[in-house]
């Protein structure tokens, strides 16, 4: 199992973290949501749980719970900028469907 980061996505990481002053890293995860049933979830990750599965890449830590893991394996986290809009996407091996939206996905 592995989830992976892409060098724009662990810089950008990296760059919220210092400006928060605080955390572990990040965490990962699904949740229900949207019209195909799921959306991704990026969020600070200030403990990690017994259960929690972590991934360090290139010094940035992924915290991903056993009930996401399931949906995430595989998957690389990237960051990119398309014309005024920023954020992360998620490259998912798993996906087998996405809203028009594309604010939600299916497997």
């Amino acid at each position: 199992m592995a989830i992976t980061l892409t060098d724009s996505a662990a810089d950008r990481i990296r760059h919220f973290l210092e400006q928060r002053g605080k955390g572990v890293g990040v965490r990962l995860g699904v949740r229900t949501t949207g019209c195909s049933g799921m959306a991704y979830v990026v969020e600070f990750a200030d403990e990690v749980e017994e259960t929690d599965t972590v991934f360090e890449v290139d010094g940035v830590k992924l915290v991903v719970s056993p009930k996401s893991l399931v949906y995430l394996d595989g998957t690389e986290l990237d960051f990119g900028k398309e014309g005024l809009n920023e954020g992360f996407r998620f490259n998912n091996p798993n996906e087998k469907a996405r809203c028009g939206c594309g604010e939600s996905f299916n497997v």
